[in-house]
């Protein structure tokens, strides 16, 4: 009897630990999205690559909406599981809590420095305009 009761416990522990070891290998499937690898420099860019590099802003913005709806989407199904333990879930919240922020925090920044750009790229547009 105890013997049995033994693999029981030990076949059980065995799964916890294989579902705890999944339940954040899961969550890895949403592909975090890459950015755009240069923004222009507002200071010697064209029009033209001015509005390619705006179009590369929205399309990594895109990516990233993409991203978080899918981790958010990863989530709630996780944290419905029935064998995922209070102290799981709230690893899972806290995995994608850092991975949302980590996405909006570069999107940001991106976005900050594409902006810079336009400010240089409007400054050499308006000293070049005839007086």
């Amino acid at each position: 009897m105890f013997r049995r009761a033994t693999r029981t416990a030990l076949s059980l522990t065995g799964l916890l630990a294989l579902a705890a070891l999944a339940a954040p290998a899961a969550q890895a499937t949403c592909p975090y999205p890459a950015a755009p690898a240069s923004i222009p420099d507002g200071a010697t860019a064209s029009k033209e690559e001015m509005l390619a590099g705006k179009a590369s802003i929205g399309t990594f913005n895109a990516a990233v909406e993409q991203y978080l709806a899918c981790l958010d989407t990863e989530l709630q199904a996780q944290l419905t599981e029935t064998t995922v333990s209070d102290d799981q879930r709230k690893s899972l919240q806290s995995m994608a809590n850092a991975k949302h922020d980590a996405a909006v925090d570069e999107l940001t920044a991106l976005a900050a420095r594409f902006n810079e750009q336009v400010k240089a790229y409007k400054a050499k547009v308006t000293a070049a305009a005839p007086k």
